[in-house]
């Protein structure tokens, strides 16, 4: 078995390899290549924490994986992440456990590469300026990924503590982005001037008020993942002309702003657009003018895992990487 850490996947798997692997997967998940079971959550309300369980298997290259993932939110005042997770791949051919891999990096980065390929199918292409809402865990590769399709001009950060979002500012420069950077007092003011927005959040009330979006905006959503967490408000989801979600099935039991306009009757799940896989395989087209608003909802799904997972197996197999255990 090749085990392999964060640091080491961070080495050799970029944004740019996880939006192309995603793509490969949910064009296979058309054409019924991909198995994908319900995932199982157990939540533990005394400390308000959840852990998930998540299976897939590429039917055609013939592995499966299962990721557990972990999200626990006091952990940060005991000096742990908040979320932490592996993956493990296996053959479909003889079952060997063909690798374990570090699952944190991976969530992160097949998310923004999901939310990457929303926008490249949903955002005007001459949007400039990226708005993104909480600079936590979550953010960077959401940002990262609208860069990857997208000539940002100007990004526009808003956290609720102003030094974290600082940071984060920081960081966006040690990497090398050139676009100008400011951090925002008031979260609406950044929300009217963006083209794109990226929300990251675990808010249980919505983060802006969707009155303040200029027409043509496009908006992301991945930080709520439960039915309690409401990050996006009922007049951007009744506003949309697009609602796109990563998994159906996953959105109808976990996206908390989308069940929530669904039970007020203010809007229905039949009115989703379409999902991601939609938009890929092209039997749904992506944005059609540059006046309507359009909202990426996603909840994780576990064929989006298997897609990092898969690749990083490869490319660690290709360079030599990770350590080899007999376990």
């Amino acid at each position: 078995m090749i085990i392999l850490n964060e640091k080491e996947i961070k080495s050799f798997y970029t944004i740019e390899n996880a939006i192309k692997d995603v793509r490969q997967t949910l064009i296979a998940k058309v054409q019924e290549k991909v198995l994908s079971p319900h995932r199982t959550v157990l939540e533990f309300p005394e400390v308000n924490s959840t852990s998930i369980y998540m299976p897939s298997a590429d039917l055609e290259n013939k592995v499966a994986a299962v990721k557990v993932v972990t999200i626990f939110p006091a952990n940060p005042e005991k000096g742990l992440p908040t979320t932490q997770g592996i993956i493990v791949l296996t053959s479909t051919e003889n079952g060997e456990h063909l690798s374990m891999m570090n699952a944190s990096y991976l969530t992160r980065l097949r998310t923004g590469a999901m939310t990457a390929i929303a926008t490249d199918y949903l955002s005007k292409e001459s949007a400039e300026v990226l708005t993104v809402i909480g600079t936590g865990a979550m953010a960077l590769e959401q940002a990262l990924g609208v860069l990857a399709v997208r000539h940002i001009k100007e990004i526009i950060l808003f956290n609720r503590t102003k030094e974290r979002a600082s940071s984060f500012a920081e960081r966006l420069k040690e990497m090398g982005v050139n676009a100008s950077i400011r951090i925002a007092e008031e979260v609406n003011e950044a929300v009217s001037k963006a083209d794109i927005i990226c929300c990251a959040t675990k808010s249980t009330t919505p983060v802006f008020d969707g009155k303040v979006l200029k027409p043509g905006t496009h908006v992301n959503g991945v930080g709520s993942y439960l039915p309690h967490m409401h990050e996006i408000d009922r007049t951007t989801i009744t506003t949309a002309s697009k609602i796109v979600v990563d998994d159906l099935h996953g959105a109808m039991e976990e996206a908390g702003e989308l069940m929530d306009a669904s039970n007020e009757g203010i809007w229905s799940f039949d009115q989703v657009y379409g999902e991601l896989q939609d938009l890929v395989s092209g039997r749904l087209p992506g944005r059609e003018n540059s006046e309507e608003i359009t909202f990426f909802k996603s909840v994780g799904a576990s064929y989006y895992d298997l897609a990092v997972a898969k690749g990083v197996y490869e490319q660690s197999n290709n360079q030599g990487k990770g350590l080899s255990l007999e376990v």
